[in-house]
């Protein structure tokens, strides 16, 4: 199986006391101390691969990127307040996905992702591309009915040929038994029609960037409607749901995706779901960065997440 190469140690930011930091609150484990303590209620898994990536690769860095940036946030929400800090959160380190092809990293993260969710944790995934959004919620499918968030540019429901992508995961998820399928912040002229009528034949949900700016509200009703009859929820996000002024550093930024703001209003309300059960940042990809934007982007959109399940509101 698989295994896990320890994350590099998280450092305060120093300073004031007061100005406590993920870096002052995650803690580096392995899985044989989750097995035996218990003592988390987050887990940090990084992903650091792109071989299947659709587009520019970068990607296999995003999770130390994403890891440095998270380490200077703040803890603190105003709407959830000091429930970031309050949560046990620990990072596992980033899995061996080097040296396979794309199917059989698939299978071997797979086997990963079900030793996570088997302990009493939220695991929280940092890509890497997105094609291993399949394995990473697979085995949920066992477990009850599934749905997944894809926060996302493009719908990723291509057909598998040659091999998986970045463009595959979620027709891999609904052939497999995904219950229900909604993207948000899909962008006009971004997808084909054929892989929208896809989506609709499954039941699926398609809310776009631009409904979430008209009515942010109404976007998240929208996907709250679609996964009301699921039993667990899984939250995917690729940085390049953002537009390409807040997110250079995908491996497709274009024009016309959603605010950082939007993003992470909708991220820590569909995070504050008590059918949570996975969550990822995806697509983060550090050498194609700007001045660290993106990047700094996908780890707030982490606290976001987090602080939503530790106690957010819908407000």
């Amino acid at each position: 199986m698989t295994g896990f190469a320890p994350a590099s140690p998280w450092e305060s930011s120093g300073g004031d006391p007061n100005d406590e930091t993920f870096g002052d609150v995650v803690e580096r484990t392995t899985r044989r101390d989750l097995r035996e303590d218990g003592e988390a209620d987050v887990v940090l898994a990084g992903e650091p691969f792109d071989a299947a990536v659709i587009g520019r690769r970068g990607a296999a860095s995003g999770p130390n990127g994403i890891r440095t940036a998270l380490a200077g946030v703040k803890t603190h929400s105003f709407d959830a307040g000091a429930a970031a800090a309050d949560l046990a959160i620990r990072d596992l380190g980033d899995a061996d996905v080097s040296s396979l092809d794309v199917s059989s990293i698939q299978r071997q993260v797979r086997a990963v992702a079900e030793d996570v969710h088997g302990l009493d944790v939220l695991p929280v995934f940092l890509g890497g591309d997105n094609s291993l959004t399949y394995p990473n919620v697979a085995p949920l499918l066992d477990r009850g009915s599934v749905g997944v968030v894809n926060v996302d540019a493009h719908l990723d429901v291509r057909e598998v040929r040659a091999a998986p992508t970045s463009g595959t995961p979620y027709r891999q998820l609904l052939e497999a038994g995904l219950s229900a399928y909604v993207c948000v912040g899909a962008r006009h002229h971004e997808t084909s029609t054929a892989y929208a009528d896809y989506v609709a034949e499954q039941g699926g949900e398609v809310v776009t960037a631009e409904a979430v700016g008209q009515d942010p509200d109404a976007a998240v009703e929208r996907a709250r409607r679609a996964l009301s009859d699921v039993d667990a929820l899984y939250v995917s996000v690729d940085c390049d749901v953002l537009d390409a002024s807040a997110a250079p550093g995908v491996s497709a930024p274009t024009p016309g995706g959603l605010t950082t703001r939007e993003l992470f209003a909708l991220v820590r309300r569909l995070s504050a779901d008590d059918r949570l059960a996975g969550a990822e940042v995806v697509e983060c990809a550090p050498p194609l960065d700007d001045d660290d934007r993106t990047a700094r982007a996908a780890a707030r959109t982490v606290a976001h997440l987090v602080a939503g399940y530790g106690g957010g509101t819908d407000g």
